[in-house]
């Protein structure tokens, strides 16, 4: 499927100089489910001898033996020992990937060890390419690239594999429109295994999907969540409730009606798998009080907020289309900030070189971008509207901004200020530009 990777060509030009180098090669490829990792590596290694293992929960030895042994036959000669495959392997194998590696760590930490022998010694010089992918980030982070595993320092290169930008989402749709593709961001976000199942118009998918009985929406969350824990139920109490704006600590406290002593454990487990996040404003340091936790990934924004607290209408195949469409603009809200955010960065030349972006927050006020340059003193304020504003309600908006940057401690006695809007569409772009300010539109994307 090669509209799966439209969107990796910097990757696959990166394990391409790795893989036709003419030395041994380590390297650690990690990030959260369904983003793509084992395609990125299939394709790549594609026209290379390659051995492909899928760690699981027991016996990886016997397993990864008996593949082998499926490629190459002598080796049912030969003990069955991760160091004898690989001194065999060597001189046969172009590129070994192991999959899902953390898999082989819960079953022996010692792996971790044996590793460090093949590629210490073993594998040393070879010209062989070995491959490590992970899902679970925080034992890939913690136990394989963190200094004080035997594995530091023997990767010869990294490769943390993010959601794709929103900007790469026209490659997989070319026929679509920028409305309609802010709308499939919102639900697939920039996860390349949902964004190919969409094959028709986005309401027109989504509807038929939901009607179907084996649809993907309706147990995907259930097979994320039970890889990564036991007990998902007060996991979901807390995404729901993130979902709904429930974004303090005790907001989400009260939603799910427990001790905060019993809350933290499980929001620092939630920022390890990668599916929330705290955020703190943009001028405060990480370890504010001040701190908020948002969902990570739209997918389980729009799955906690729609499906989840509709799953029996849509069991009972009853569910109305309707109550997705009729709250969407609302939902995009956020989701359009972070549209707007990524377009600002990739267009900061126009505006100034600013290091830093984030949002504000202080008692009721809030502010959706603010962007600064420690270089140059200059500071940039943004809010972002889902909307089609008149030049009035936009001029509103911005004097509203202004009263508002007023709180925003930084540099205040010397910098170098700009407002700006960001909206679906805005009558009297260029007025408002005239006037200095910083205005853009879907039609600018």
């Amino acid at each position: 499927m090669v509209i799966q990777f439209k969107d990796r060509e910097k990757e696959l030009a990166e394990l391409s100089d790795a893989l036709n180098s003419n030395k041994f090669e380590f390297i650690i490829i990690y990030g959260r489910r369904r983003i793509g990792k084992t395609e990125l590596i299939l394709k790549a290694t594609e026209s290379k001898r390659r051995i492909y293992y899928l760690a699981v929960g027991a016996k990886n030895l016997d397993r990864f033996y008996s593949i082998c042994t499926r490629h190459y036959p002598e080796v049912s000669k030969l003990k069955t020992d991760w160091e004898v495959l690989f001194e065999f392997l060597k001189s046969r194998a172009e590129v070994v990937v192991i999959d899902e590696f953390q898999n082989m760590i819960h079953e022996d930490a010692n792996i971790l060890n044996i590793f460090q022998s093949i590629t210490d010694i073993t594998l040393k010089d070879s010209e062989l390419k070995l491959f490590l992918l992970g899902s679970s980030v925080s034992i890939m982070t913690s136990r394989v690239l963190d200094y004080r595993s035997p594995l530091y320092g023997r990767r010869t290169g990294s490769m943390d594999l993010k959601a794709v930008s929103f900007f790469d989402l026209g490659k997989f749709f070319p026929m679509f429109g920028i409305k309609e593709l802010v709308e499939i961001y919102g639900f697939a976000d920039g996860i390349p295994f949902y964004l190919v199942k969409i094959d028709r118009p986005f309401w027109q998918w989504l509807k038929e999907e939901l009607e179907k009985e084996r649809s993907l929406l309706r147990d995907e969350v259930d097979f994320l969540m039970r890889y990564e824990f036991k007990d998902v139920s007060t996991y979901k109490l807390i995404l729901e409730a993130i979902a709904h704006g429930k974004t303090k600590l005790n907001e989400i406290k009260d939603f799910i009606k427990v001790k905060r002593t019993d809350i933290s454990p499980y929001l620092r487990n939630l920022i390890e798998v990668g599916m929330i996040k705290r955020v703190v404003p943009i001028t405060e340091k990480a370890k504010s009080r001040l701190g908020r936790y948002y969902i990570n990934d739209n997918f389980l924004r729009f799955w906690f907020r729609y499906i989840y607290p509709n799953l029996s209408s849509i069991e009972e195949g009853i569910f109305d289309i309707n109550v997705v469409k009729s709250d969407y603009s609302n939902y995009l809200g956020g989701v359009f900030e972070e549209v707007a955010r990524q377009f600002l960065i990739k267009e900061r030349e126009r505006i100034f070189s600013f290091s830093k972006v984030g949002k504000w927050w202080h008692k009721e006020r809030e502010i959706d971008i603010v962007a600064t340059s420690d270089a140059t003193d200059e500071i940039l304020f943004i809010e972002c509207k889902w909307q089609d504003l008149t030049c009035g309600q936009a001029e509103k908006i911005l004097a509203e901004l202004k009263e508002k940057a007023k709180f925003v401690q930084w540099n205040s006695d010397a910098r170098r200020e700009y407002f700006g809007i960001v909206a679906r569409k805005i009558e009297g772009k260029s007025d408002l530009r005239i006037k200095g300010y910083v205005v853009f539109d879907l039609d600018d994307f």
